[in-house]
């Protein structure tokens, strides 16, 4: 049994390596994706017809709350500019009229 243990010695290490860093957290992604939803939102507010917008982009998707959310138009041109900047399909991608409290 000892030699059948040394034969596959190397190999059980590599996996028990490859298990361990498939466990340890990724840690840089939220920060890369925190930052880039700030210019985004900049971006879009400054569109014609969106008015105030936020956004949050995770790992399966974008949404977008906006004023302009009502129209059509205005949904496309998110969609397209999402799409363009972050690769997301249109699938992937929620606009939502923000509420007005005022």
């Amino acid at each position: 049994m000892a030699e059948k243990l040394d034969k596959f010695k190397y190999p059980l290490v590599v996996l028990v390596i490859g298990v361990v860093l498939m466990l340890l957290p990724s840690g840089g992604s939220s920060a890369a994706v925190a930052s880039e939803e700030e210019p985004m939102a900049l971006l879009l507010s400054s569109t014609e017809g969106v008015g105030e917008s936020r956004v949050l982009i995770s790992e399966n998707g974008v949404v977008v709350v906006c004023q302009g959310a009502e129209n059509a138009r205005v949904r496309l041109d998110i969609i397209r500019a999402v799409s363009s900047y972050t690769g997301f399909t249109s699938d992937k991608i929620t606009i939502l009229k923000m509420a007005d409290y005022s």
